[in-house]
């Protein structure tokens, strides 16, 4: 498994392992860990939450610092402060194949397992 960092703008604010996904939809996501820069932001993610997040400039990278190829829109959730700090998670969306496959093959992989009822 591969471990991500998050941006916004420039400025880390967390990382991620983005460790449950839907490989048909392009969706990759999972626990949002956050960096002391966070605290700049997270106002704005739990005001932002279901609508557009664009100002704050997201973006999930690689460890080699590049952005997550295939990668489309990402969003944050936070809702640490009724659930505790447990409850802030990071979405990718659109993550076009070969990219998603090369990134997730864990995620490919179970869910190629599943068998219909």
């Amino acid at each position: 498994m591969h471990r991500f960092t998050v941006f916004s703008h420039d400025q880390l604010i967390g990382e991620t392992d983005l460790e449950w996904g839907d490989p048909p939809m392009g969706v990759a996501g999972g626990r949002f860990i956050p960096a002391p820069a966070y605290g700049a932001i997270q106002e704005a993610v739990r005001e932002s939450f279901g609508s557009s997040q664009a100002a704050l400039g997201l973006t999930v990278r690689t460890a080699d610092g590049s952005v997550l190829p295939g990668g489309g829109s990402v969003s944050l959730e936070d809702s640490s402060d009724v659930r505790g700090p447990e409850a802030m998670e990071v979405s990718v969306l659109g993550i076009a194949y070969p990219a998603y496959e090369e990134w997730f093959p864990q995620h490919v992989a179970k869910y190629g397992r599943r068998r219909p009822s």
